[in-house]
């Protein structure tokens, strides 16, 4: 599902609205708050919109949480009146806080693109360079005169990059920036470890730690970098390994079972949990559909013998 993009501004005017609008809830809240609050509302019509929103998409998170019994009932401990206000607002204010985290509002003031579980759009920048996301995955563009820069900001994209021999083409990480060298290549961030497969042509890698030395990864070749200790190992790939997530695939070669959990997790609307770090680390090789999340643990269950177990929306795989 492609979305408007939005430029830099406008996501920190939309991070702003958000943030004044838990800020207005403090019924103790300064006046000195409050003035700043209205200069900036003057400031741009812009900012009202941006706060008339925000304050729709909160309030259809506290609609949601009445809904809730267990979140509507939620007792509060009985104190004098002026606190037990503030306490009943703090409330309100984390739990409708939490529902946006969960909704994946801060992310959706962020990203440019983005997929949901299940989705991998295709979309052509303004550049004419195309990009293709994996499910659960977002961007965020930051295009000048002088440079291309695509932050990825959650999960795996695959770009096909349009020449422009004055404006560099970059993929920005966590722990990376990735430099087009005339080229199609894929980038996949985790918690973990950042991912780069080159298709065509070449890129250069750097690294955000000081001191590290830039790398230059060909066609044919896949980097893993561990974002833990820095230590970054290059092999040989081919491109229908590499991007046989695009087919809706998994193809794996002796990789912990937490790596193939997080692939399957893209397409599932639930949660998949691992039990123990035991059976996080086991290793798993072969080529599994993750868009098919029953087939896909049952491929795990017969290779590893692993169990699991559903509870309402969430799995729990176990050894």
């Amino acid at each position: 599902m492609q979305r408007r993009r939005l430029t830099r501004d406008q996501r920190k005017r939309n991070r702003d609205a958000a943030d004044w609008v838990f800020r207005n809830r403090d019924p103790e809240q300064p006046e000195t708050e409050r003035a700043e609050f209205r200069r900036w509302m003057e400031q741009d019509p812009e900012n009202c919109r941006a706060y008339t929103a925000a304050k729709r998409i909160l309030g259809e998170a506290r609609t949601a949480i009445r809904s809730d019994a267990g979140l509507r009932d939620m007792p509060v401990e009985t104190s004098p009146r002026g606190r037990n206000a503030i306490i009943s607002s703090i409330v309100a204010i984390i739990s409708a806080g939490a529902l946006f985290i969960a909704l994946d509002g801060p992310m959706r003031l962020s990203a440019d693109v983005m997929s949901g579980a299940g989705e991998m759009p295709e979309v052509t920048l303004e550049d004419g360079s195309r990009v293709q996301l994996n499910a659960s995955s977002a961007i965020a563009l930051d295009f000048t005169g002088s440079r291309r820069t695509v932050r990825l900001l959650r999960g795996q994209a695959f770009f096909q990059v349009a020449p422009d021999e004055k404006r560099p083409f970059s993929v920005s990480t966590e722990d990376t920036l990735v430099t087009a060298l005339g080229t199609a290549f894929d980038v996949r961030q985790s918690a973990t470890d950042t991912r780069v497969a080159v298709t065509e042509h070449s890129v250069r890698v750097e690294f955000k730690t000081e001191g590290s030395t830039p790398v230059k990864i060909a066609e044919g070749e896949e980097m893993l970098h561990l974002n833990e200790t820095g230590e970054s190992t290059i092999r040989k790939t081919d491109a229908v390994t590499a991007l046989a997530w695009r087919r809706g695939q998994l193809t794996v070669d002796n990789v912990p079972l937490s790596y193939v959990i997080e692939e399957i997790q893209r397409h599932f609307r639930g949660r998949i949990v691992i039990g123990d770090e035991a059976t996080a680390r086991r290793v798993v090789s072969g080529t599994l559909f993750v868009t098919d999340t029953e087939g896909a643990l049952n491929f795990l269950r017969t290779a590893l013998k692993v169990q699991t177990y559903k509870i309402g929306p969430i799995i729990v795989v176990t050894s």
